[in-house]
C-alpha cells in the first residue's frame, strides 16, 4: 500500500505482509515524523499504486562519541561499504581533522571542506569516487583545523555542513558522517545535518558516559532545530567470553531499551588488518563476522 507522511507528505511504499495489525507505527525516513498507519479495507488499493513512486531512503547519519577508540570511523567505512553494495548511492564525509577516514580510503593531500568554505569551491567539485562501486568521499586533511578558528564565534556557525549539503544530498541514498572524538565545531556541524545520530560504545563504563554526553547534547539540539534526531547506540568491539563486557551490554539494553541497535558488532582482528590494506572489510574479508555484522547493521538502519 501507499502511505504519505502527515507533515511533509512524502509518499512511500509499505508491503502488505507488514501490516498484520490494525494500526502500525512509522517513522518518515526525510523529516523524522513519527505517525500511525491503518489496515486499508482493501487490498486492491496498494495493488492499484505499487509503481506510482520510489520511496526518499535518503538518510544523513552521524556517527559521534565523546570517547575516542570506540570504533567511529570503522563504523562509518563499513556501514558506508555495506549500503554501497546493497546497491545504494553512499557519501562518506570525514569531519576528523585526523583525517583517518581519508587514508583508510587511500587519499593524501587532496582538497577537503575547508576548500569549499575558504577556496569559493562548489562541494560537489570537492567529493571523490573511491575505487569501490557506489561509494564515494568528502575528505578531510590537516587544514580543516582552521576552520575552528575561523568560524567558531560566528552566528549559526553549526549549519554551515548541512547548508552546503542541500545541493549534493539528493544525490545519495545515504550521507554517513565520522566525527572527531569531542563535542566542539565538527561535531555540532555533523549532528545539526543529521537525522540520525549512531553511537558507537564499547562495552566500558567510559563508553557509555560519553554516550549519555551524545544524548544530552542532542535534547539541546532538537530544540535548536525544531525536529526530530534519532539516536541509537550500537555495541562495538564486543568480547562475548567476557563476564564484566556481558553486564555492561545488560545495561547498556536496559538503558536504551529500543534505542540500542540489535545488532552487534565483534572484535575481529580482520578489521585491523582491512585497515592496514585500506580496504573496507567487506572487500577484504567479505565472510568475516564482522563485515557480516556491519551488513547486518545496514539491513537494520534500511529496513
Amino acid at each position: 500500500m501507499i502511505i504519505t507522511c502527515e507533515q511533509c507528505k512524502t509518499r512511500y511504499k509499505l508491503a502488505d505482509s507488514m501490516l498484520d495489525k490494525p494500526e502500525l507505527k512509522v517513522r518518515c525516513h526525510k523529516c523524522g515524523f513519527r505517525f500511525m498507519v491503518q489496515r486499508p479495507a482493501l487490498a486492491e488499493e496498494s495493488i492499484l499504486l505499487q509503481d506510482e513512486l520510489q520511496p526518499d531512503y535518503s538518510r544523513i547519519i552521524a556517527i559521534s562519541n565523546q570517547k575516542g577508540g570506540v570504533a567511529k570511523t570503522t563504523t562509518c567505512l563499513n556501514l558506508g561499504a555495506a549500503f554501497a553494495k546493497m546497491g545504494k548511492k553512499v557519501l562518506l564525509i570525514d569531519f576528523d581533522v585526523q583525517a583517518n577516514l581519508t587514508i583508510l580510503l587511500g587519499f593524501r593531500g587532496v582538497k577537503s571542506f575547508y576548500d569549499v568554505l575558504t577556496g569559493g569551491k562548489n562541494i560537489s567539485e570537492v567529493v571523490l569516487k573511491t575505487k569501490y562501486p557506489n561509494l564515494s568521499l568528502l575528505p578531510s586533511g590537516s587544514r580543516m583545523a582552521l576552520l575552528k578558528k575561523q568560524y567558531l564565534s560566528q552566528h549559526n556557525f553549526e549549519y554551515l555542513l548541512k547548508e552546503h549539503l542541500k545541493s549534493i544530498q539528493d544525490n545519495y541514498d545515504h550521507i554517513l558522517i565520522d566525527t572527531p572524538p569531542s563535542i566542539e565545531f565538527f561535531t555540532l556541524n555533523a549532528l545539526v545535518a543529521a537525522n540520525l545520530v549512531i553511537i558507537p560504545s564499547t562495552c566500558e563504563y567510559l563508553s557509555m558516559h560519553g554516550v549519555s554526553q551524545v544524548h544530552d547534547i542532542i535534547k539541546v539540539l532538537k530544540k535548536k532545530v525544531n525536529r526530530e534526531v534519532e539516536c541509537k547506540v550500537l555495541i562495538t568491539m564486543r568480547n562475548d567470553r567476557s563476564t564484566s563486557e556481558k553486564v555492561i551490554q545488560d545495561k547498556l539494553r536496559q538503558t536504551c531499551g529500543d534505542n540500542l541497535f540489535k545488532t552487534v558488532i565483534d572484535a575481529d582482528d580482520q578489521i585491523q588488518e582491512s585497515h592496514i590494506v585500506n580496504a573496507p572489510l567487506s572487500y577484504y574479508a567479505e565472510n568475516s563476522r564482522a563485515a557480516q555484522q556491519y551488513k547486518q547493521l545496514a539491513e537494520e538502519i534500511a529496513g
